[in-house]
């Protein structure tokens, strides 16, 4: 007989799980011990928040579910932020908690919360895991985790669970991966004939985009019809952004002359992009083609008509039926990149550390393979603009919920997920602090990952909205650190930089395959962050 840990442990190995990422809790150890079993590496974050981070990450990064393990009570609590994360960022996890045995769970109080209650508004699903039916409930977690579109799913396991026998149920894996069928369409009238009679029809593409691989098929149409493509944050590098039909980046540094190109098209074809990531309203009258793997129900925008399936088949589909002339020149295109690098280049300052130049020295460091991860705040704005990806998968960022305190154990996962890959972090110095702590992990797991910190000593993007408001700073400023020696006593290089100069000095051993004494780097890059206030 299979125990349900047993079974449990079975099916993550089967989806294509390599590490479970967690803190370990006397209510989840056997679950431990059955992934032990199974070749899947327990990852021991420092708190449970950052696990579900990493788990996240490893999602990003492989496509394939990650998941995140918790005990009960303050641990299930602690998880939560990642669980919601995850969900609104569209990343399959699998979140697993610890419970009290089912005997006591009615009427015990001690470290006993109601995972259903508290999951339910921030996952996709909650369950509870029973031996009776629990491959019937696994396979409906991973199922409904990665199904369109995807997020967190918890899972409820109380301690007397794990070693109850299972039956004798086979692993029979779902389908865990896009769909790559035929497409629906919606609406009265033939969108064809929409896209044909378009002048300046611009794409924009989205995280659906990036899970379905849509990036030859994004490529082609743009190339066919001559349409320039922006892209979402969470889908940089669908679209190789040395493209010539390359426009921008929504909603980051230089966003007017972004949000400008929208306005003056008369045809926007959004390509699996999800509201869930717009920072700025929705606030363009451009007629909508609206391609996705799921219908239009958020109506952020109108749409008459509706493509609806694989985004890649769906875009396919658009240039083998392209009849006409290229609608966008490259010159045109390039033209309009030279004004959004002029936008995001707005309030450098000579002789300074600006954030546009941690961003571009960085860039110029890390090998083209490189994955970078961000964290959130004005860095964030900045980098998801400037740092230029080369292909999907390479740029790991939350602008869903937006949770600070991802870039650090993100990069952590990262590393750990895709070992022959250069990682490197941009994070502010407030997400920083959240998550230092995690950097003693990377040097105890030797994974040699590069975290550059931009420093100025407050949560910036606040203090500027308080500023346009016309209030003083208020809890806003963060008391200076030695961010260097605090990654010196975690086992990490650490230095401090306040030029371009040395900050280039610092990256160059980033270099081939990077660091490769395994020892992680932490550098504390003292900017001057008035160049935020001209893009904000």
């Amino acid at each position: 007989m299979t125990s349900t840990a047993d079974l449990l442990a079975g099916y993550v190995h089967a989806a294509g799980v390599r590490h479970i990422f967690g803190y370990p809790g006397e209510s989840v150890i056997d679950f431990l011990e059955a992934a032990r079993h199974q070749g899947i590496e327990p990852v021991s974050a420092v708190r449970e928040g950052t696990a579900a981070f990493m788990a996240q990450a490893a999602a990003m990064v492989t496509g394939q579910p990650g998941v995140c393990l918790s005990t009960l009570g303050p641990g299930s609590t602690a998880v939560l932020n990642g669980v919601a994360s995850a969900t609104l960022d569209r990343v399959p996890v699998l979140a697993v908690s610890g419970q009290i045995e089912s005997s006591r769970e009615q009427f015990f109080t001690h470290q006993v919360v109601d995972h259903g209650r508290m999951f339910a508004p921030a996952a996709k699903l909650a369950l509870r895991l029973e031996p009776a039916s629990a491959d019937t409930i696994i396979r409906k977690a991973l199922r409904t985790a990665t199904a369109e579109r995807p997020g967190a799913v918890h899972l409820t396991v109380t301690a007397d669970t794990w070693l109850a026998p299972a039956g004798e149920a086979a692993v029979v894996l779902p389908p865990v991966s896009a769909a790559a069928g035929s497409v629906d369409v919606y609406g009265d009238g033939d969108p064809l004939r929409v896209l044909r009679a378009a002048r300046r029809p611009v794409i924009l593409a989205g995280i659906a985009a990036l899970r379905c691989g849509a990036g030859p098929e994004l490529a082609a149409l743009a190339e066919r019809a001559g349409l320039p493509v922006v892209v979402s944050p969470m889908a940089k590098g669908t679209m190789p952004e040395d493209h010539p039909y390359f426009a921008g980046v929504l909603d980051m540094a230089g966003h007017r002359v972004v949000w400008d190109l929208l306005a003056g098209a008369d045809l926007i074809l959004a390509a699996g992009f999800d509201p869930v990531e717009l920072i700025s309203p929705w606030s363009v009258s451009t007629p909508v083609l609206h391609l996705d793997t799921t219908p239009n129900t958020d109506q952020v925008y109108a749409s008459a008509h509706e493509l609806v399936g694989h985004v890649g088949a769906i875009l396919g589909w658009l240039t083998a039926q392209w009849p006409g002339e290229p609608r966008w020149a490259e010159t045109e295109v390039a033209a309009h990149r030279a004004r959004l690098r002029a936008a995001w280049r707005a309030g450098w300052a000579q002789g300074r550390l600006n954030p546009s130049d941690v961003v571009t020295i960085a860039r110029e460091a890390a090998p083209p393979d490189a994955i970078v991860t961000t964290d959130v705040g004005s860095h964030k704005i900045m980098a998801g603009q400037v740092w230029q990806a080369r292909e999907p998968r390479s740029v790991l960022m939350t602008n869903g919920l937006s949770a600070m305190g991802f870039g650090v154990p993100a990069a952590i996962a990262a590393r750990l997920i895709r070992p022959d890959r250069p990682v490197i972090a941009l994070v502010g110095d407030g997400g920083f602090a959240m998550t230092a702590t995690e950097m003693r992990i990377a040097a105890a797991l030797g994974l040699p990952v590069t975290v550059v910190v931009f420093t100025d000593n407050s949560l910036n993007r606040i203090e500027l909205r308080q500023q346009a408001m016309g209030y003083p700073p208020t809890a806003t400023r963060i008391g200076g650190s030695d961010l260097a020696a605090m990654a010196e006593a975690m086992g990490c290089d650490g230095v401090r930089v306040d030029t371009p100069a040395a900050l280039e000095k610092a990256l160059a051993g980033f270099g081939p395959r990077s660091r490769a004494a395994g020892r992680p780097l932490v550098v504390e890059a003292r900017i001057d962050p008035s160049q935020y206030e001209a893009q904000f």
